[in-house]
């Protein structure tokens, strides 16, 4: 058969092809006519209001074929039928839809790593959820989801199934039955094309790794996309800090074991040749201060290209324009590379845009604290000129109150307005209160009560209170202080503190000794300046010792009489740069106090200074020195009152020694030759030395909250032999340790494991402290 007679046949079909199609089509279509009522059939649950709200047309106009097929689009856009058509009943429009299943309830078997409620969430926004529609493509893609969430755990054998069970009113149970497995872990890592540096240096930079003591916590063995992309990312700074500016990665594979437990990671890295800086050139406006900017400049001619020193510099450069008052000067490294001498010229171009004030600041975070209790801490003002000093002042300033674990303040601009910015101030309360309430038996004290309330900030006024009791039959407390941080606009604060204390001694010490010690003070603050503060106070004390246990209490009392009365006057200085109260990373503190009992039985006087220094090493690391020193001395030709002695031992002071075990001893007046029942009594004289070096907890990143420290003590205190003191070596004591510092909802939590690495025979010594209070 020719050619021409298919082709003949062919025009033959497709013209029957096409007759048949224009006469359904004219079958199908509906002349325009006026709508006089529209019915809708098959709802179950859905509201017909919801379909009128999506219909294109109403009752009395006119209907169309075209109306129709938006009504069904937009009826299907719902997501709650399965099945929608228009029907034309004489002049009557009838919508006839098929709902959709809806969910009545999701259940979870199976699940170990996740809890039900995290993993609901997540279906949840993907539309999957108790009352939604339910389909058999969103169940898919319900699956995807829950395997890539399990994949952000480094599970990736996770098998996941569904069943779904028919209920009355067209309604299903979802029950989805994860098996988990076991994770997978990453077998080998692996950089190539590395010269410069060994592999194994570059890999000590990651934070991925195949495993070692701490994947347990860190689970720096498990892959993350999210960890592969920032381990990238070291590896540029790394290679661009080191002057190759031409480095780049060119592929990462990552393949998976087909059993799904294993994971090779290659890294392949172009490291190009390494770049000197030539000359350091400033281009543009610095105000015609460009030797004041100059002395910002961390990169030196003739050195090796550093991506960092250039960050630094920039941050510098960008914090003197802001200290000028240009909140958003921009300054551009524009570097000049001879990629044939392997050298590069470093060009600082620099916009500093207009001079800003600022017209709001906006405070965010604060649920509980005050706005006033904030902004009376700031020194930049509202309609004033910005002023970068100012605003770091303000942050520290509102940092050390101890109220937040974060303060951060950012620019934003204003819009329309080049010489306007707003501050926007953000903060992350912390809990400031702490009630404790216990209860203990044993066979020396019997049934003893402890409680204690304690808040910093109270009803987020800045103001403390705290109030302790404890119903020890040996140590009896009743304690209440109060301060207001602002008693005056000028920001003087006011300390109120009372106390009433009681010791006996335990009955496997013997005797019947008591100790009972009534105190009750006034102090204030003076802020004489941004950083320091005077402070002066006054008192009344009273001490009563009865039936003395050792020969230095029955000394006391025989000389002081029982009860002795002081009136102790205080007056101290304290200076405070740090970047914060709880968790400093530097800056600086000092402080200095004496306190003199000018009237009564005790006469007396007592100094003591501290200092100290935290040093940022890097932007993790922070180095940090504390330092103290004390001296007590009698006045009026009597002695120095045995209960305001000095005590050293533990944390807070030389530790891996016992708590306040330093210093003399006195034997027990009915036992002299006993040792087990001498009195500690410290000393009239002490000194320490606290170095740290602090690191964030591997696993979570910067987060001050909580970090773990190396430390090395040196201290002792110091007292003098009498005929009712024997005091041990003067010799300096030392230890040295790790420790970990957790910022906890109770307070600051210290737990450190400590070796003596100088004591004496007679010392008393632990490897494990603990610690409720603050840094060293």
């Amino acid at each position: 058969m020719s050619a021409s007679i298919y082709r003949r046949i062919y025009r033959q079909l497709l013209s029957g092809v096409l007759l048949v199609c224009l006469a359904v089509s004219s079958a199908w279509a509906v002349e325009p006519f006026k709508i006089a009522d529209i019915r809708i059939e098959g709802l179950q649950r859905v509201e017909a209001g919801t379909i009128f709200a999506s219909l294109p047309f109403q009752v009395g106009e006119t209907y169309s074929d075209d109306k129709g097929s938006l009504a069904i689009r937009a009826l299907f856009g719902l997501s709650l039928f399965k099945d929608v058509r228009i029907e034309i009943d004489k002049g009557v429009v009838v919508v006839v839809v098929q709902e959709r299943p809806s969910v009545a309830d999701i259940n979870f078997t199976g699940l170990k790593e996740f809890k039900p409620d995290v993993l609901t969430r997540v279906l949840k926004d993907i539309g999957l959820g108790e009352g939604r529609p339910y389909d058999k493509a969103i169940e898919d893609r319900a699956i995807q989801i829950i395997k890539s969430q399990y994949g952000t755990r480094g599970m990736y054998g996770v098998e996941v199934v569904t069943t779904a069970t028919p209920l009355p009113r067209n309604r299903v149970n979802l029950n989805f039955n994860v098996i988990e497995g076991s994770v997978a872990t990453i077998k080998d890592l692996r950089i190539v094309g590395n010269v410069a540096f060994a592999e194994e240096n570059l890999l000590d930079l990651l934070k991925l790794d195949t495993g070692n003591w701490m994947s347990w916590y860190t689970k720096s063995d498990r892959y993350d996309k999210n960890k592969l992309n920032a381990d990238l990312e070291t590896l540029r700074s790394h290679y661009l800090s080191r002057g190759y500016l031409d480095f780049k990665v060119d592929s990462t594979q990552v393949a998976i074991s087909a059993d799904k437990q294993s994971i090779d990671i290659v890294i392949n890295v172009s490291e190009g040749k390494a770049y000197a800086v030539s000359e350091i050139r400033l281009e543009g406006n610095y105000l015609a201060r460009e030797t004041e900017f100059l002395t910002k400049m961390a990169v030196k001619v003739g050195e090796a290209y550093n991506e960092s020193t250039v960050a630094q510099t920039l941050d510098g450069f960008s914090k003197l324009f802001g200290d000028f008052g240009y909140a958003f000067a921009r300054i551009e490294p524009k570097n000049v590379v001879d990629a044939a001498n392997q050298r590069v010229a470093v060009v600082l171009q620099a916009s500093p845009g207009q001079r800003a004030y600022v017209r709001r600041i906006e405070v965010q975070g604060n649920l509980r604290t005050r706005d006033e209790v904030i902004r009376r801490e700031m020194r930049q003002a509202e309609a004033s000129w910005y002023d970068g000093r100012l605003i770091r002042l303000s942050r520290d300033r509102i940092d050390r109150l101890g109220y937040f674990t974060s303060v951060t303040i950012q620019n934003r601009e204003v819009p329309n307005a080049p010489d306007q910015v707003d501050l926007v101030l953000s903060v992350v309360e912390r809990p400031t209160g702490n009630l404790s309430i216990g209860a203990g038996f044993g066979d020396a004290e019997g049934l003893s009560l402890v409680a204690g309330i304690e808040q910093e900030n109270v009803f987020g006024s800045g103001q403390s209170v705290r109030f302790n009791i404890n119903t020890s039959s040996f140590n009896r407390t009743l304690q209440l202080s109060t301060t207001d941080p602002y008693f005056t606009a000028d920001g003087v604060s006011r300390t109120y503190d009372v106390s009433l204390t009681t010791n006996k001694p335990l009955d496997t010490q013997g005797g019947n000794y008591e100790i009972v010690r009534k105190r009750a003070n006034v102090n204030f603050g003076v802020p004489i300046s941004e950083l320091d503060r005077i402070f002066v106070g006054a008192g009344v004390e009273s001490t009563s010792i009865t039936n003395g246990q050792s020969q230095a209490q029955q000394a006391f009392a025989s000389e002081f009489g029982s009860p002795a009365t002081g009136i102790p006057l205080t007056l101290g200085w304290s200076q405070d740069s740090r970047d914060s109260f709880l968790a400093p990373t530097e800056g600086r503190y000092q402080r200095v106090n004496t306190e003199m009992s000018v009237a009564g039985d005790t006469r007396y006087i007592k100094a003591d200074y501290q200092f100290q220094q935290y040093w940022p090493l890097t932007k993790r690391y922070t180095f940090a020195m504390n330092t103290e020193v004390g001296y007590g001395k009698g006045l009026g030709g009597k002695s120095f009152p045995l209960l305001k002695n000095y005590f050293g031992g533990g944390l807070g002071s030389v530790r891996g020694f016992e708590q306040g075990t330093l210093g003399g001893v006195s034997p027990s007046a009915s036992s002299p030759n006993n040792r087990s029942l001498d009195i500690r009594v410290g000393g009239s004289k002490s000194i320490l030395l606290n170095t740290e070096l602090i690191a964030p907890f591997p696993g979570v990143g910067n987060d001050r909250t909580l970090r773990m420290f190396a430390f090395v003590d040196v201290g002792n205190v110091y007292c003098t032999a009498s005929a009712t003191v024997n005091c041990a070596s003067n010799a300096l004591r030392a230890s040295s340790g790790v420790g970990i510092s957790w910022i906890s909802p109770v307070g600051p939590l210290r737990l450190a494991y400590t070796t003596p690495i100088k004591k004496e025979a007679t010392d008393r010594t632990q490897k494990i402290q603990f610690q409720i209070g603050t840094a060293f």
